[in-house]
């Protein structure tokens, strides 16, 4: 006799409605700095809440069993809690974490981190390094200001964003700015709404160069002589060079012939300039760079004659300051253009021993480079980490490898490969690259120890 099933009482419970408040108090943050909460046997995700608060929030999305929610009145705040210094903060997609303290920022980072070593990979290290921390507002050397044009009102948008939506917020100020480029920010859509072509705009990129600050436009059909005119003006105004970008990343040229070619930034701790093409990646903290860059000379300990491996090398800013300190470094790189770049690089600093390859790191590896002996290797990954990667070089016994990562998740994968293959986690720690957002940047340093599991000869 088939009896029928009894149904739980979750789901029993009244499903949660698009649009509808929720008052429930919060217990921890989510790996993403979401206050987390629960509502009639569901957990819910409540952006813009911290633990210990008691909170109205608005479902923005419901499943079967999560919740995510959006804050909408405190009925009790945390004393963590701080006052945004952005006036867009509660629209903008870009900084979800300024409603918190930096040092519960970088707590939260910190308790990620750790989460995912322990969770994924089962590994802690046998020491955690105080973060890398510097300013809190004012670091971003770089950054994309999207364009929207209404047809109804003949009105160019100029901003970023908003939350979970294609909508843009109209961009008065962004205090994560480097100082150099808020006035670029703030004058861009006085002077972009009166181009006769500002209905065919794309976008534009601002980067502060350690010459000069940058904007770059990107425009989907010819600027006028006159649009140019007004562009040119407000570059002189503001101290900036214009650049524009009529088609793809590689047409990107500056507007006037007098202007160089290519950007620069310094690593002073390391008398090091590197250049660098608006398209090409760099890190938009510069402060945070140099402590980076600094914090991995002394982990690996770099010696006279060492041969290190440079994984994902882009511009060599890591490999510069390794050849520097006397090793003999090989740069491995995906983009062909950004091994020429890094050449040059090499070339204007004065160093010869360190030479760049092009491979591309997320296939099946097999090239000569793998056959080699190395005392160190490095790597810094895109956010997908670097599976073939880690265990390509297990499986050369690489004594000591340090791995950048812009990801926990990918990083915990990795460091559980290594672990498997006799690597120990010797230490780690977070840097704060991108504070007021959930970003986590971290570096690990992992050193051979020997396979559990080799039989006897």
């Amino acid at each position: 006799m088939n009896r029928p099933r009894k149904r739980s009482r979750q789901s029993s419970a009244p499903a949660a409605e698009i649009g509808q408040r929720l008052k429930l108090s919060l217990e921890r943050l989510s790996h993403d700095g979401r206050g987390i909460g629960h509502w009639q046997g569901r957990t819910v995700f409540v952006e813009g809440g911290l633990p210990g608060e008691h909170v109205e929030a608005r479902v923005v999305r419901a499943r079967s069993k999560l919740v995510e929610a959006r804050l909408e009145r405190l009925e009790n705040g945390s004393e963590q809690r701080q006052q945004p210094q952005c006036q867009h903060a509660s629209l903008c997609g870009g900084c979800s974490l300024q409603h918190m303290s930096p040092d519960q920022q970088l707590a939260f980072k910190q308790a990620a981190l750790a989460q995912q070593l322990r969770h994924f990979a089962g590994v802690q290290p046998e020491s955690w390094v105080s973060p890398l921390r510097g300013e809190t507002y004012g670091y971003r050397q770089r950054t994309r200001i999207a364009l929207h044009y209404g047809v109804k009102t003949d009105t160019l948008t100029v901003g970023f964003r908003q939350r979970a939506s294609n909508e843009l917020v109209a961009l008065r100020e962004c205090p994560v700015l480097a100082p150099v480029l808020q006035p670029l920010a703030e004058g861009l859509s006085a002077v972009l709404n009166r181009l006769q072509g500002c209905a065919h705009l794309g976008h534009v990129d601002l980067i502060a160069s350690a010459d000069r600050p940058v904007f770059l436009l990107r425009h989907l059909r010819p600027l006028s002589a006159a649009d140019q005119q007004l562009l040119a003006a407000f570059a002189a105004e503001q101290g900036a060079d214009c650049w524009l970008q009529p088609g793809g990343v590689e047409t990107a040229a500056p507007m006037q012939a007098t202007t160089p070619t290519l950007l620069t930034y310094r690593l002073s701790g390391q008398a090091l300039s590197l250049y660098f093409a608006p398209g090409d990646f760099t890190q938009v903290n510069a402060e945070i760079n140099q402590a980076m860059v600094t914090q991995a000379m002394e982990w690996l300990q770099p010696q006279p004659g060492e041969q290190i491996l440079d994984l994902y090398c882009g511009l060599g800013n890591f490999s510069l300051p390794l050849a520097r300190a006397g090793a003999r470094v090989t740069g491995i790189e995906g983009s062909d253009a950004m091994v020429a770049r890094a050449t040059a690089n090499a070339a204007e600093n004065n160093l010869d021993a360190v030479h760049f390859l092009s491979a591309d790191l997320s296939k099946p590896l097999d090239a000569d480079w793998l056959q080699q002996s190395w005392s160190a290797a490095l790597l810094d990954p895109p956010r997908d980490g670097a599976e073939q990667v880690v265990q390509a070089l297990a499986a050369l016994e690489v004594p000591r490898i340090l791995y950048v990562s812009c990801n926990p998740a990918t990083l915990a994968r990795d460091a559980g490969l290594l672990a498997s293959a006799g690597y120990q986690l010797q230490q780690a720690g977070i840097m704060d690259m991108f504070p007021q957002t959930a970003h986590i940047e971290s570096m690990a340093l992992f050193v051979f120890h020997g396979r559990k599991n080799r039989k006897r000869q």
